[in-house]
This record gives C-alpha cells, sequence and structure tokens, in this order.
C-alpha cells in the first residue's frame, strides 16, 4: 500500500486521540452537572455578587462558607468585610440573580435594601438570609475561600428555591407519591 504525502500530513491516523481538555475544562465540564444554591452575598460598600458556592461549614460552631473568584470586581471588598450577609433566593428571582452577576453595572440600583448590623445590606424580598462574621480567609488558587460565623437568619423559607444547573436557573420541587425519598429539577 502507497501512502501520498499529503494526505499523510491531513489526516490523522484511526487510532489517534483527540487533544485531552485541560482540568480547568474538565472541571467546569464535570461541575455544569451539579446543581447548585443561588445566593447574593453582599458586604458594607455597599457591595455584592452572585454566588453558587455557598454551603454550611459546621454546626457547633454554626459556619458557613463560600468561594470567589480573586479577580472579582468585589474581591477588594469582601477581603476587607468583616461582616457579609447571604440572600437565598426563591425560583422567581431569577432577574436578582443575574443583575448580581453582572460587571461594571450599580448591582444595588433598583433594589430595594437596607443596612443591618455593622452595615451590611440585606436584601428585602429574599425567600431566606443570613449575616455571619468573617473569621477565616483563605487564598485557593484562582479564588479565595470566606468563612464566617453565623449570626443572625431571617426570612419566610416557604418558596421553592432557585437552583443553577447546566448554565441555566431553574427549580427544584419534590416528587409526589415517592415518600419524600426522591426529587426532580425544573426548568
Amino acid at each position: 500500500m502507497t501512502v501520498t504525502p499529503a494526505l499523510a500530513a491531513t489526516t490523522p491516523p484511526a487510532h489517534a486521540e483527540p487533544a485531552a481538555p485541560s482540568g480547568a475544562d474538565l472541571l467546569r465540564r464535570t461541575l455544569r452537572r451539579q446543581a447548585s444554591t443561588v445566593a447574593v452575598v453582599t458586604v458594607p460598600g455597599p457591595a455584592g455578587f452572585t454566588a453558587t458556592s455557598f454551603t454550611s461549614a459546621s454546626l457547633e460552631p454554626a459556619l458557613v462558607s463560600f468561594y470567589l473568584s480573586s479577580t472579582a470586581s468585589t474581591a477588594p471588598s469582601v477581603r476587607a468585610a468583616e461582616v457579609f450577609a447571604v440572600h437565598l433566593l426563591a425560583a422567581e428571582q431569577t432577574e436578582l440573580a443575574r443583575g448580581f452577576a453582572r460587571s461594571g453595572v450599580d448591582r444595588f440600583a433598583g433594589v430595594e435594601w437596607a443596612p443591618g448590623d455593622d452595615g451590611v445590606p440585606l436584601l428585602a424580598g429574599v425567600d431566606a438570609w443570613l449575616t455571619a462574621r468573617t473569621v477565616q480567609l483563605h487564598d485557593v488558587g484562582d479564588h479565595f475561600l470566606v468563612v464566617g460565623r453565623v449570626l443572625t437568619a431571617g426570612g419566610p423559607a416557604t418558596a421553592p428555591p432557585l437552583v443553577h444547573h447546566d448554565g441555566a436557573f431553574g427549580t427544584f420541587g419534590a416528587q409526589r407519591g415517592d415518600g419524600g425519598k426522591g426529587s426532580a429539577a425544573r426548568r
């Protein structure tokens, strides 16, 4: 069999594999499959951003945490803040989530809020919120981790939650007839 040099140079062998994706690409692709809570984190200033990395860290003592990119426009304000508030959004608050995710705009424009203790902005109309005092701050790769001790909490906590999954906002509701053992995501 004869192979012409031009064809050999432009056609990869049948057994060749495509270039492997980077670790960042693998992480992005995998984590798009993880449904995440959507929250707005605020600090005195006021400053704030939409977060999908918020989580509880400990029950005793009551600690919560979130991550933020070190290059985010709000990073200096968050690093300097002694307190922060986390606002868990309801399914109908997609626009609020999008507004606090935008760069280069006044994220508080048109948003009803009031200063809480130590000047931390508390957003009106959210389903649940808490305030926390920063107790740890750690650089982790291209992000930093903020851990806070819970101070206060409130809100009706009755609405279906806003979640983020596969690049889109949606909600979550329990399936009927399964004894509370399962659930379903909706977009």
